[in-house]
């Protein structure tokens, strides 16, 4: 009994071919983006802003860590996304969209920095930048 492999036959059997020179991959993959967005607004007892976040954390389960005070808070995360422009559009939306079942406050978005993984890891082996979300989880500033 001889054992060929398959090759294109009636019945259907695949071949491999060689992708070539020419051959680029999709450029519009998904890539990693890390995010801080920022939010502030009237006071809010910390108790109740610690709740939201790691709340928060749970319904958003990229949330590296968190960092809050009474009247505003830093969120920090990877996001997978195509390119900056739909990470920027996700991250703008998340705090308004978790708004009502993290029970998080009124605030408002104060401030976003979106950067590729390649630019993050940069910053932080140059001693500068975000520097490694440590410890994970919600803490006070």
């Amino acid at each position: 009994m001889s054992r060929e492999r398959p090759g294109p036959t009636a019945r259907g059997g695949l071949t491999s071919v060689a992708a070539g020179e020419s051959y680029q991959p999709p450029k519009d993959l998904p890539r990693l983006w890390h995010v801080t967005l920022s939010v502030s607004g009237t006071e809010v007892p910390l108790k109740d802003l610690r709740a939201a976040l790691e709340q928060l954390a749970h319904d958003h389960p990229f949330l590296l860590t968190s960092r809050y005070a009474p009247t505003h808070a830093e969120i920090r995360y990877w996001e997978e996304a195509r390119d900056l422009h739909d990470a920027a559009a996700v991250a703008l939306r998340l705090w308004g969209e978790h708004r009502q079942s993290a029970n998080l406050p009124p605030w408002e978005i104060v401030g976003l920095e979106v950067i590729d993984r390649k630019t993050y890891h940069q910053r932080v082996s140059d001693g500068y930048g975000p520097l490694p979300a440590t410890p994970v989880g919600v803490h006070p500033f």
